[in-house]
């Protein structure tokens, strides 16, 4: 098979979908390998290492998307992408097309088959492709948040630490999920005090007791909330926004101390933090209501080579499959994968993409059955 690696798009996006190492895979095992130039260069991956390992170097990703049949990014297909796309195609990358109605309909329409790295689903109902990102991401959250309190950065010039006669900085975690465990883990590490706030009892009972006994947890209502931030020098959003959700709304800003500061690593505008809105990482800060807030939506692209490196090893296997068996035999033997099989030839199997925009939607077993 031909795999197709382009240079990412989005603004802000450093990482590259395939390392140098994982391209060699692919190539011992009789696949040709097509980069575009530059694709890893932001990650510290040259052309060089990619045509020592076997790799075609191309132009431009109107090549990329001209020769090749598996097309594997990071981030979702942006517009300047959608009159490259071909119904041949099979795409690998974050999708998250709930929330993107123009990409939908551009994978749609140009009857291509897409597999979302979001939805890959194991046996355990963990998701192998996101939970890399996603720990990634807590740290980096925790990381950013703890730069800005800096004065030089604007802050409250607390050091996260503390220092004799003055305390540590004080850190409030939405979510006790992968993000936030490993957001806590490093804030108790570098010195923090920290509480972590869900609904999930058994995940705080497990959290006091072994995985993060230095932490404090805390049961996540509104008055719990409003006592929690207005206390905190650094509050983390670490919960996946969903329609309804809201954790910190606009009037509730007014309880917390001034200079305070919102990571929201979700960052859906108007999500759980109600007044989130994306932001990047040249110009990470927002105000509102005298409250600072970061809403980097991509923070792993901050630390491109790791990310790219633990992304790409996440997912080879799963490329590797679909090289050598083609897609549909893939999907139908890998369980796995059959989850992030959110797009075939023109229908719809992701039932809430097709919630969100009133789309009909086809189960994928189903749609499977006809080819």
């Amino acid at each position: 098979m031909i795999i197709g690696l382009p240079k990412e798009i989005k603004s802000g996006e450093f990482r590259v979908a395939i390392t140098p190492a994982n391209v060699e895979k692919l190539v011992d095992k009789g696949h040709n390998v097509i980069v575009e130039a530059n694709a890893g260069a932001a990650s510290r991956f040259n052309d060089d290492e990619y045509k020592k390992v076997g790799a075609e170097i191309v132009s431009n990703m109107n090549e990329v998307y001209g020769k090749a049949e598996l097309i594997v990014k990071v981030k979702e297909i942006l517009p300047e992408e959608f009159g490259l796309l071909k119904e041949n195609h099979i795409i690998m990358t974050y999708i998250h097309s709930a929330n993107r109605l123009p990409e939908t309909k551009a994978l749609l329409d140009n009857k291509v088959v897409a597999f979302a790295y979001e939805d890959v689903k194991d046996k355990n109902g963990e998701f192998p492709l996101l939970i890399p990102m996603s720990e990634i991401a807590g740290d980096i959250g925790l990381l950013v948040g703890v730069y800005n309190l800096f004065n030089t950065n604007g802050g409250n010039g607390k050091l996260v630490c503390g220092a004799p006669g003055a305390g540590n900085v004080k850190i409030v975690i939405f979510g006790c999920g992968n993000v936030g465990l490993r957001a806590g883990k490093l804030g108790i590490g570098l010195g923090a005090s920290v509480t972590l706030m869900d609904i999930n009892i058994k995940k705080m009972r497990e959290i006091e007791s072994h995985l993060l006994p230095e932490a404090k947890t805390l049961y996540s209502n509104k008055a719990n909330v409003i006592k929690a931030i207005s206390d905190a020098d650094l509050v983390i959003n670490a919960v996946k926004w969903f329609p309804g959700l809201t954790i910190i709304s606009k009037d509730m800003l007014k309880y917390m101390k001034p200079n305070s500061l919102i990571v929201d690593i979700d960052a859906e505008p108007g999500g759980a933090i109600e007044t989130s809105q994306y932001s990047t990482h040249e110009n990470p800060v927002f105000v509102v209501d005298g409250i600072r807030h970061i809403g980097i939506p991509n923070l792993p692209s901050a630390v491109a080579n790791t990310s790219s490196i633990v992304l790409s090893n996440a997912t080879i296997p799963y490329i590797l499959e679909i090289a050598d068996k083609g897609w549909l035999k893939a999907a139908r033997e890998n369980v796995n994968l059959i989850h992030g099989l959110d797009f075939v030839k023109g229908i719809l199997t992701f039932k809430p993409t097709a919630d969100a925009f009133n789309l009909p939607y086809t189960d994928v077993h189903e749609a499977l059955s006809e080819f």
